[in-house]
């Protein structure tokens, strides 16, 4: 993975393809024993080369599972259900691969940016040495054959993540969303289908798999992302203009400078308002530290580096002293 620079409004580029066996049931009838079997022969293909190591989800703890789906390494549907499910990580975590999820593999490679490019090429060599070597569920009408009718075709779904305070605070989110849905493409909360965003970050992602080539999708995606960062561009130098708000980030900056405790919720919201003030040039804060925060102030996650399952309260005591330590670094 290229060293981590940060950009203003795009947090990561993620590419998935879902594939399965042709051999085997979907996951949703496959036996334990069939599950154990799908799981042994991807791994064996994929784990040859040394970059990717195994993890086989019941020797995880729930936080732990649930840590992964947090860094967006999984999907939370994976962390909530253990039994026969595998996964395969990179040592950078760049590269996950879901087995056993709602299809038999789920690829997925996240880079830093608007990287669709880069992050579909390293999909597709993965894909490939699969194909290589696995028989696939391919049909010439339908494409891939997936579990869920709406992945047929490319079963890709490309998505880059956007950070968009200043759209979402001039409430042009609703209007965003239903134009872009009229163009092919979904506009969905931090963590995908059926959830909020959280700090105001948002994942665009394509929506048409059928009768559509993989680079077409991602072309489209990519055109659409550099109209929304335009746009979000603009709606910020329209807040720069406004004292009440740039109040607002500097308050933001002053408490997570010396809160004592602070919810999940309350800490992402103040950490979004600090990282727009910084891709401002307003604060002397680095996105990247920022980015990585906002990762490492969820429950799970702090769960995990305390080593221990941690009560409300007390996440909240640590979380505030991540962030305020975090800050004072240079």
């Amino acid at each position: 993975m290229k060293d981590y620079k940060a950009d203003p409004i795009v947090l990561s580029t993620r590419i998935r393809l879902a594939r399965n066996l042709k051999d085997y049931p979907f996951p949703a009838r496959l036996s334990p024993a069939e599950k154990a079997q799908v799981n042994d022969e991807v791994a064996a293909v994929l784990l040859e080369d040394g970059s990717l190591r195994r993890i086989d989800m019941e020797s995880l703890s729930d936080s732990e599972a649930v840590s992964l789906a947090e860094k967006h390494l999984i999907s939370p549907e994976f962390a909530s259900d253990a039994e026969g499910r595998t996964l395969l990580l990179s040592q950078d975590e760049t590269v996950s691969i879901m087995l056993c999820e709602e299809d038999h593999i789920r690829i997925q490679v996240i880079e830093p940016g608007l990287s669709l490019d880069e992050a579909y090429g390293k999909a597709d060599a993965l894909d490939d040495r699969l194909a290589r070597r696995l028989p696939v569920a391919f049909d010439e009408k339908l494409g891939y054959l997936t579990q869920c009718p709406t992945n047929l075709g490319t079963a890709l779904r490309a998505s880059v993540m956007l950070h968009l305070p200043a759209l979402s605070r001039a409430g042009l989110m609703g209007r965003l969303s239903s134009t872009i849905a009229k163009l092919g493409l979904t506009l969905r909360g931090t963590y995908g289908e059926g959830t909020k965003p959280i700090g105001e970050l948002f994942q665009l992602s394509n929506q048409v798999t059928l009768g559509i080539s993989e680079q077409v999708a991602i072309q489209n995606l990519a055109a659409i992302a550099r109209q929304i960062m335009a746009q979000e561009t603009e709606a910020r130098e329209a807040l720069r203009q406004d004292n009440v708000f740039i109040d607002k980030i500097y308050r933001a900056r002053g408490i997570l400078g010396s809160a004592y405790m602070l919810s999940c919720s309350e800490c992402t919201d103040l950490l979004s308002l600090v990282r727009l003030g910084a891709a401002l040039g307003l604060l002397d804060v680095p996105l990247e530290k920022l980015d990585r925060l906002l990762t490492e102030i969820q429950p799970a996650t702090i769960n995990v580096a305390a080593g221990q399952p941690c009560a409300p309260a007390q996440r909240d005591v640590i979380r505030a002293q991540k962030v305020k330590d975090a800050l004072q670094e240079r």
